[in-house]
């Protein structure tokens, strides 16, 4: 005579509860951390360097890899104080970032960010290239700690 578990139906049950619960958790934190991108593009959009400033962690640092034609990369580390203030300051045109999101990874409270983008003075075409963004989980929401960008003016995705 064979003898059968009520274990494992339980088993499979509390797995799969485990599961969905676990999807809900990693959706809900993708949505957040894409927020928190996204939120950082409107502030520059609206000239808004206080918004900006808000999705950054305390210490951020951002690079960009680039250089002038015929010469090698280099990797150019941005004043962040210095581009607040630039984002804060009128100008004519608006700074216009649209980004895709193309993949974002999260472990615990540590995410990746990567975008390709398209950079517009207004509605005129400036460059393009791809951005990534590592953001940590701090007690007030995702915050960007460092951005690195790539800046060309063509062969754009």
């Amino acid at each position: 005579m064979k003898k059968t578990s009520t274990l494992s139906p339980l088993l499979f049950l509390l797995l799969g509860a485990s599961t969905v619960a676990q999807a809900q958790t990693t959706n809900a934190e993708n949505q957040a951390v894409k927020q928190t991108v996204t939120t950082f593009f409107e502030g520059m959009r609206r000239g808004d360097s206080t918004m900006v400033r808000r999705t950054l962690a305390p210490g951020a640092v951002f690079h960009g890899i680039g250089g002038k034609p015929g010469q090698p990369p280099a990797l150019q580390t941005q004043n962040i104080n210095g581009f607040l203030k630039a984002v804060g300051t009128p100008h004519a045109e608006v700074w216009d970032e649209r980004v895709q999101f193309e993949q974002v990874l999260i472990d615990a409270t540590l995410a990746s960010v990567w975008t390709p983008y398209e950079f517009y003075l207004g509605s005129k075409f400036s460059h393009c290239g791809y951005n990534s963004f590592q953001l940590v989980k701090l007690t007030d929401g995702w915050k960007i700690a460092h951005v690195i960008d790539t800046r060309r003016k063509e062969k754009c995705k």
